[in-house]
């Protein structure tokens, strides 16, 4: 059995991924939320590096979004952010410097220190 969902995503050449941890946790974040609520995974401009990753609860899905749904959860990218993302496992590490949402990308070529920001 694998360790992640696997969705192929239309304008990418590789597939976007998305581990067990990380589902545990969008449930546990999502328990308190209205029905219909998401996570959205987004790259935006800005950050040390150039680029950030954003996090957020979302209600309202796009034509094109890619939808990623691994143990009923489900996890949105918009279009413009899937190339970036193309490749990139989604994670969640809890470790003693603190716990977060880690995004394992191929296509960053440096990122700072905390691993929020990337550049390609």
């Amino acid at each position: 059995m694998t360790d992640t969902a696997t969705l192929e995503p239309a304008t990418a050449n590789a597939p976007i991924t998305l581990t067990d941890r990380a589902a545990k946790q969008i449930a546990s974040i999502l328990k308190g939320e209205e029905e219909g609520t998401v996570l959205r995974v987004a790259v935006q401009g800005g950050g040390c590096s150039g680029f950030q990753y954003g996090f957020t609860l979302d209600d309202t899905r796009s034509d094109d979004d890619l939808v990623l749904e691994k143990n009923g959860v489900t996890v949105l990218i918009d279009n413009v952010s899937v190339s970036y993302l193309a490749g990139s496992e989604i994670d969640y590490v809890d470790d003693l410097i603190g716990s977060a949402f880690k995004i394992n990308n191929p296509n960053a070529t440096a990122s700072c220190g905390c691993g929020t920001s990337f550049s390609m």
